[in-house]
């Protein structure tokens, strides 16, 4: 049995365990100067708590078993950092953690992932996200995330909005 929560400050080492665990997969996936271990310190957490990053999580036989955060970002909600444990991916965890999230808002969707992280392309298109073009990438990763340039370079982003996020009438 599964119960998806949100996840409180004190969970913050348990989280970070769940990503960096998780994250593993990308170490010969993605490019070599954009991985290191750990994948995530406690002060990158912190600073993305702090930013307005929701973390939400899946317990599976009482242990947090995945996390998933969601962030608001004006017209458009972010989906954020989501990671199951190693042991448990395949099992459901990231769909149901997913379907949760998207319950909460209203808003367009956005989702960025490494490029080279073709299983979680995957994953987000067998759930209705679709690939946007080059451009608009480049202009929802600007606007809406706070990545390194060379990031930006290697990542997409899906949207769960088939016809794309309108630009704002003024400022990137």
């Amino acid at each position: 049995m599964t119960n998806i929560r949100p996840c409180d400050a004190s969970e913050a080492p348990h989280i970070l365990s769940i990503i960096n665990d998780a994250a593993q997969a990308y170490q010969d996936t993605i490019p070599a100067d954009r991985w290191h271990d750990p994948y995530m310190s406690l002060d990158e957490l912190k600073g993305q708590i702090g930013q307005g990053v929701a973390f939400w999580g899946c317990e599976s036989q009482g242990s947090l078993a995945g996390v998933m955060g969601i962030q608001d970002r004006g017209e458009v909600t972010l989906i954020r950092h989501a990671y199951v444990k190693t042991e448990l991916r395949r099992s459901g965890i990231g769909a149901k953690l997913l379907k949760h999230l998207e319950t909460l808002t209203a808003k367009p969707v956005l989702i960025g992932t490494w490029r080279a992280a073709t299983w979680a392309i995957r994953f987000y298109e067998k759930r209705g996200f679709r690939l946007t073009g080059h451009q608009e990438k480049e202009r929802l990763l600007r606007r809406y995330w706070s990545i390194p340039e060379r990031q930006i370079e290697e990542s997409v982003v899906l949207s769960d909005q088939p016809a794309g996020i309108p630009s704002p009438a003024s400022g990137p």
